[in-house]
């Protein structure tokens, strides 16, 4: 799929709320990136990416990147090593599926706001609010 045509697609208002919303209940941090490149293994560039931007600085630890490539049709979730080490591989593999299921059937906002508020319950399940915590990320769906 083209990469103009798949943005085309989202509602990137709805999506951007529900990063808010979910970012409201925990100081963990969600992002969404959307690739312009055809990339064999989207995971190995959605974790280059993490790293890019600077996903590895939050203070806990806590961040997560939805990485999609529309041209190849891959997506890949990243979390950092404090939120890996608090939901392990299965949780992982349990939102990948859905989001996977989500995007095949074409929906795409409705899947990927699916993905942050699933996300977003875990975090908020581990790593509640702090107070005088700042939004340590943008909010803003990246393409």
């Amino acid at each position: 799929m083209q990469v103009k045509e798949f943005i085309s697609q989202l509602d990137e208002a709805r999506m951007v709320a529900a990063i808010g919303a979910a970012e409201q209940k925990t100081s963990g941090e969600i992002r969404v990136y959307i690739s312009h490149h055809a990339h064999a293994d989207a995971l190995a560039f959605a974790q280059k990416r993490f790293q890019q931007l600077g996903m590895t600085r939050t203070r806990q630890r806590n961040a997560v990147l939805l990485y999609l490539a529309p041209r190849t049709r891959q997506f890949a979730i990243v979390g950092d090593s404090g939120v890996h080490a608090k939901c392990g591989d299965a949780f992982w593999q349990d939102v990948s599926a859905q989001l996977g299921a989500g995007l095949k059937q074409g929906d795409y906002t409705a899947a990927l706001v699916q993905a942050v508020q699933r996300v977003g319950a875990l975090l908020a399940a581990h790593f509640p609010p702090i107070a005088g915590d700042a939004n340590e990320l943008p909010d803003a769906i990246i393409h």
